[in-house]
C-alpha cells in the first residue's frame, strides 16, 4: 500500500495527496513509509511565505498573485494555514471558500490547514505538507500563515522567500517600528494601498529598511511594495520582486545555505518529537510518569535529576555530564 500511494502521489493523484496529508496532520504512522519513498522527489519547488496580522487581506492576496503566477506557466500548491476551533480542533477552512475558482484549475492544489494549537502561524504537520506537493510536482508552493501579529515567525524556517503583508489603519505603522515580524520580511507588500494612510506605512517601513541597511550590510534590501490585490493591482510587480530575491539567493549560494539549515532544524525537530513520543508513551503505560510527578510535587524528588536519570537510560550522554549527574 505504501508503494501504490507514494506512486500515485508522483503520477499526479489529488486524492492520494489528500490522503497522505490527512494521516500527516492526525499523525498516523501510515504516513512515514510514504513520506519515506516521496523524499527522493522534493527539493524542486520554491517555497513562498505570506505572513501578515489578520484582516491585511493575506488570502485575497494569495488568490490573485496564484493567479499571477499561473499566467507564467507554472503550476501552485497552496498550504493555507487557518485557526482551530478551540472544540474541535478543526479549521474554519475560510481560504478554500474565498479561492473556490483556483479549486477548479488542475495546476492548482489548495490544502487547508488547522493550526490545531500551534504557535508560530503554521502548523505542525505544515512542512511535511510542503513536502508532498514538492513531489506532487508543484513548481511554486504559498504557505499562507494564520495571521497572529508579531509571534508568527516560524514561516522563515520554512519559506525561501518571506512576504509581510501591512495595510493601512490596522496600527501596522506602530508595528513596522518594532523587532518580531518584521525582521523576517524579504519582501514588504502594503496591501489595500488606495487606503487613507497607505503611504504613511510604507515611508515609515521604508525608513526602517534605511535603518536595518545601515546597521548590517546585506545582499538584499527588502522592497516595500504597494498591492491592491482586490483590483489586481501591483501583483506583477510583486512577482517581479519574488523572483528578483529568488535569483539572489541561487547567485550567492544563499538558496543552498537556507535549505541546508532547514534540513538541519527539520531533522532535529524529528528526533525530538520521536523521542519525546516514545520516551512519553513508556512512562505514562508503565505508570511510572504518575509516581514521578507525585515524588516532585511532594518534593520528594526534583525535576531536573529526574530529568537527567530518564535521558540518561535512553541516550549516551557525553562524559562530563554522566559525571556530574
Amino acid at each position: 500500500m505504501t508503494m501504490d500511494y507514494a506512486r500515485e502521489i508522483l503520477q499526479g493523484s489529488p486524492r492520494a495527496v489528500a490522503r497522505l496529508m490527512s494521516w500527516l496532520e492526525d499523525e498516523d504512522e501510515r504516513a512515514y513509509p510514504v513520506m519515506e519513498e516521496i523524499y527522493r522527489h522534493t527539493g524542486k519547488a520554491y517555497i513562498l511565505g505570506i505572513t501578515g496580522s489578520p484582516g491585511a487581506g493575506k488570502s485575497t492576496l494569495t488568490d490573485k498573485l496564484t493567479r499571477t503566477i499561473r499566467r507564467k506557466g507554472l503550476s501552485v500548491g497552496i498550504v493555507a494555514v487557518d485557526p482551530s476551533s478551540p472544540f474541535t480542533g478543526g479549521a474554519v477552512l475560510g481560504d478554500r471558500v474565498r479561492m473556490s475558482e483556483l479549486s477548479i484549475d488542475p495546476g492548482v492544489y489548495i490544502r487547508s490547514m488547522a493550526t490545531r494549537g500551534f504557535l508560530g502561524g503554521i502548523s505542525k504537520a505544515t512542512a511535511d505538507v510542503v513536502k508532498v506537493l514538492d513531489a506532487f510536482g508543484k513548481d511554486v508552493i504559498i504557505i499562507e500563515t494564520v495571521g497572529v501579529g508579531q509571534d508568527e515567525v516560524d514561516i522563515i524556517g520554512l519559506a525561501d522567500t518571506t512576504c509581510l503583508i501591512l495595510v493601512p489603519g490596522l496600527g501596522d505603522g506602530i508595528q513596522s517600528m518594532k523587532a518580531g515580524v518584521m525582521e523576517i520580511a524579504d519582501i514588504f507588500v502594503v496591501n489595500k494601498a488606495d487606503r487613507a494612510g497607505a503611504d504613511q506605512v510604507v515611508a515609515e517601513v521604508c525608513a526602517r529598511v534605511d535603518q536595518d541597511s545601515h546597521i548590517k550590510v546585506k545582499d538584499w534590501t527588502p522592497p516595500v511594495l504597494k498591492t491592491v490585490a482586490v483590483e489586481d493591482q501591483g501583483l506583477e510587480e510583486l512577482w517581479q520582486a519574488i523572483d528578483g530575491h529568488r535569483a539572489m539567493l541561487e547567485k550567492t549560494g544563499k538558496l543552498h545555505e537556507k535549505r541546508r539549515e532547514r534540513i538541519c532544524n527539520e531533522t532535529l525537530r524529528m528526533i525530538h518529537n520521536e523521542l519525546f513520543r516514545v520516551v512519553r508513551e513508556q512512562l505514562q503505560d508503565s505508570g511510572q510518569l504518575d509516581n514521578l510527578v507525585t515524588d516532585i510535587l511532594d518534593h520528594k524528588r526534583d525535576p531536573y535529576s529526574i530529568m537527567r536519570e530518564i535521558t540518561g537510560k535512553w541516550i549516551s550522554l557525553p562524559q562530563h555530564q554522566k559525571e556530574t549527574s
